[in-house]
Formats: C-alpha cells, sequence, structure tokens
C-alpha cells in the first residue's frame, strides 16, 4: 500500500482509529475522503484538516451505493478503500433481549464492509496499485465473553480478507488486514481512559510505521495484538482465553471504528 501518493476513502474516520489514520496518511502525501453520518462533524473536519467529506451510513446499502458514486465521481483517481465499519454491543446470551444488538452488529461489521468493497471494487480494478484494507481486530482470533457477535464479526472479516485476497490480488487489487488490538477509543464506555487499552497515537503511529517499512505485506499486526493474533500458534489458546477474560473487558477491545 503507498501511504504517499495515494487517494484514499475511509468511511467511519470522523473519530478514533480511522479519523488518527487519516489525518497521519495526509500528512504522508496521501489525498484522503473521509465518510461519516453526521453532516457537521464531517465539516470540521473539512475545514480542519481538508478532508474531502462524503456523508455515509455504512448500515444502509442504498447509502453506499450513492456515496461510492459520488467519491469516484468527484475523486477518479481513487486507488484506496479503507473499510473502516465497526460496532461493539455487550450481550448477554443467557437472557432474552440479545438479538437486536446481534443483529445490528452483523449489519454493520460484516455487511457493511461487504457492501463497499462490492461498490468500490470495479472502480479499484481500473486503478494501478489500488488496495483494499480490511480491519478486522485481535479479538477475531481470541474471544471476549462479553461481546459474542463482535467476536464474530471480525473473525468473518479476517477470512474475509483471506478469501477475496485469492480472486483480488491477481486482479491487481491488493488486500491487506489491519488487525488491531485493544485501543484507547470510544467504542466501548470508558475505553477511552483504559490504562489496559494502547494509547490511539501510538498505535496509529506504530501502523504508519508498519505500512512504510512493509508496503507489501497482507496484514499489519501491531506488537500489542501478537498476544491474541499468534496465540493458537503459540500453543497457549486456552491461557490467552482464560486471561483475556479476567482482564479489564476494555484491554480487548479491537478497532475503536
Amino acid at each position: 500500500m503507498n501511504i504517499t501518493g495515494s487517494t484514499i476513502f475511509i468511511p467511519g474516520a470522523t473519530s478514533g482509529i480511522g479519523l488518527a489514520l487519516a489525518r497521519r496518511l495526509q500528512a504522508a502525501g496521501s489525498t484522503v475522503v473521509v465518510g461519516g453520518r453526521r453532516v457537521e462533524v464531517l465539516d470540521r473536519l473539512a475545514a480542519e484538516h481538508g478532508f474531502g467529506t462524503v456523508r455515509i451510513d455504512v448500515s444502509d446499502p442504498d447509502s453506499i451505493t450513492a456515496a461510492a458514486a459520488d467519491v469516484v465521481a468527484r475523486y477518479p483517481d481513487l486507488d484506496v478503500l479503507v473499510a473502516m465499519a465497526g460496532i461493539m454491543r455487550v450481550e448477554d446470551w443467557t437472557t432474552p433481549g440479545f438479538l437486536a444488538d446481534a443483529e445490528e452488529v452483523v449489519t454493520t461489521n460484516v455487511l457493511g464492509p461487504i457492501r463497499l468493497i462490492a461498490a468500490f471494487v470495479e472502480h479499484l480494478r481500473t486503478r494501478p496499485g489500488a488496495t483494499v484494507m480490511t480491519v478486522s481486530s485481535g479479538l477475531a482470533h481470541v474471544p471476549l465473553r462479553p461481546t459474542p457477535s463482535y467476536n464474530a464479526s471480525k473473525a468473518a472479516i479476517h477470512l474475509l480478507s483471506e478469501s477475496i485476497r485469492l480472486q483480488l490480488e491477481p486482479q491487481g487489487v491488493r488486500v491487506v488486514e489491519l488487525v488491531p488490538p485493544s485501543v484507547r477509543t470510544a467504542l466501548l464506555p470508558g475505553q477511552e481512559t483504559s490504562g489496559l487499552a494502547m494509547p490511539l497515537d501510538e498505535f496509529a503511529d506504530e501502523v504508519m510505521s508498519l505500512l512504510a517499512r512493509e508496503p507489501d505485506a497482507h496484514e499489519i499486526l501491531v506488537e500489542r495484538v501478537g498476544f491474541l493474533r499468534h496465540a493458537a500458534t503459540r500453543g497457549v489458546y486456552d491461557q490467552v482465553v482464560a486471561t483475556l477474560n479476567t482482564a479489564d473487558p476494555h484491554a480487548a477491545e479491537p478497532d475503536g471504528s
């Protein structure tokens, strides 16, 4: 992924990891277009940072279709899509009432990226060096007890990334999976101040360093996510599951999008 001269669309970039990466990618020399639901926030980000903006609700297929047409029309050089779509809900499957949250998580976290990629892939196939970046999580590899649908949604994104890479890379579209650990964002209440979560700026800086150093990498893994990402291959899966689920739950929150 070329971080210095690309035209990049990042939906879900009005806060958290998305905004932190948008600012750094712009500073590196790329043209950055951010998307979000709130027009007033988009207007403020355009004024403060000079981003291109587009209104988009990644849970709404019609919104995705309209936003994609708008972005491609205004930025025909677009060559990178960062499918930054993620919400997290605490669910208790031992009691009634969890289904609505579970469905919302799957709609946003799984169908959102699928629809985003579908909306942009034909355009990206026309662009030299095009890239799709997905955003999964350390929780794709080790489950956190209170967030079953989130864990499953990010596992789906991991395997989706592995699968579409086999189809798209021969067509000239790279697929890069960003795998965050817990990061200090507002994804869950209290997470922004959790001492066990990785500081947002530290995370974003390390991601940029990895992208610069490993432009052809298939996975972007900051050091702190290795505890979760490699638990099974290291033969310590059961121990990591136990450790994760006796710790501060904010320590496991992955993507902050």
